[in-house]
């Protein structure tokens, strides 16, 4: 009778920690690594990410728990171009909604599907380019470079906490919203919020993009920094409008909800 040799399975965890380093630092090498991966590997960085945002987050509640219970109210971006009714109305809407549900479980939950829905946007606006100026890659696969390229994110979100944590308040002016022009007006309400994704991170994260369409893409640099491009400042200019919007809201009159 013959003798059968059968190879030990070694099962493939979803979890690769040990890539993280090496995507943030030697990027060329670690994404052609996770170009090459089969199946989903986005879990750990996407895991990473939403940790980070979510004590940032609940730290931020804290603090603007706090403040409420001080008689300070923390200040939106771009403040000092609200008229002084829109003043007003923000007050009165934040006295409101001072309560645990609005100052820690809303700010979690929607941290958190800001951060999938984030990724999942990148991923596929960028794959959607990507196809249109010749690329044949798949979804998943630039999905998954699109969550490794976010871990300059949870870097900056661990920078801010940690910021936040050592202060003992709110960051006033994130990224370069200190440099929004000193105007009134709706303009300067959505430039302040603008320039507030706008940091060394988000460089940072514009050129792993960049390193990870090249790994995983057959198309000239100019192709690749096009179609990256497009995607960031698209979704950038996009993130900023909740602002303007809120300053738009904050005309109406706020009853105060039962929790």
């Amino acid at each position: 009778m013959s003798e059968m040799t059968i190879a030990g399975y070694e099962p493939v965890s979803r979890w690769r920690f040990n890539w993280v380093l090496p995507a943030l630092f030697r990027p060329r090498q670690a994404f052609d690594r996770i170009a090459s991966a089969d199946g989903a590997v986005w879990q750990t960085p996407i895991t990473i990410l939403v940790l980070a945002t979510l004590i940032r987050t609940l730290v931020a509640g804290g603090l603007r728990a706090a403040a409420a219970a001080s008689g300070q109210i923390p200040l939106p971006p771009g403040w000092e171009y609200y008229t002084p009714e829109q003043q007003a109305q923000f007050q009165q809407a934040m006295t409101a909604t001072s309560g645990p549900v609005f100052t820690y479980l809303l700010p979690a939950v929607l941290a958190v599907l800001g951060v999938y829905l984030g990724w999942l946007l990148v991923g596929w606006i960028l794959h959607l380019i990507l196809t249109m100026v010749g690329g044949r890659g798949s979804s998943g696969q630039v999905l998954n470079l699109a969550a490794w390229a976010a871990l300059p994110f949870a870097i900056r979100e661990t920078v801010r906490l940690l910021a936040m944590w050592t202060q003992g308040e709110l960051l006033a002016y994130p990224g370069l919203s200190g440099f929004a022009p000193a105007d009134n007006g709706n303009l300067s309400i959505y430039l302040t919020s603008l320039l507030s994704f706008v940091d060394i991170y988000l460089i940072w994260h514009i050129v792993l993009l960049v390193a990870g369409v090249r790994a995983g893409e057959n198309l000239s640099r100019p192709k690749r920094w096009m179609a990256v491009l497009l995607t960031v400042v698209g979704l950038t200019l996009l993130r900023a409008l909740p602002a303007l919007l809120a300053a738009q809201f904050s005309d109406l009159t706020v009853i105060r909800p039962f929790f």
